[in-house]
């Protein structure tokens, strides 16, 4: 994180080789959380199953914080997020 905490980027593992639909993770911001790299995608030879580009929070706490994602994390995999401003 740099001097801005909203700069902070969301990495979530999925190391089962089963998909994780609606993977609820906390966020601390509002708003919509950019896909910035997904491993299966299908550059890197995965399925390409993921997140559409990015998700929009919910207000629904989670991890103890006041904002959540509903993730799909596909298997064997890697997704980072960003906040998009």
């Amino acid at each position: 994180i740099g001097t801005d905490p909203r700069q902070a980027v969301l990495c979530a593992f999925n190391f089962t080789p089963v998909p994780r639909h609606n993977y609820r993770v906390g966020v601390w911001y509002e708003g919509y959380w950019e896909e910035l790299l997904n491993s299966d995608s299908a550059i890197y030879g995965g399925s390409d199953l993921g997140n559409l580009g990015g998700v929009f929070t919910q207000p629904v706490p989670s991890h103890g914080h006041p904002y959540s994602l509903e993730l799909t994390l596909p298997p064997l995999s890697a997704v980072f997020f960003r906040l998009s401003r």
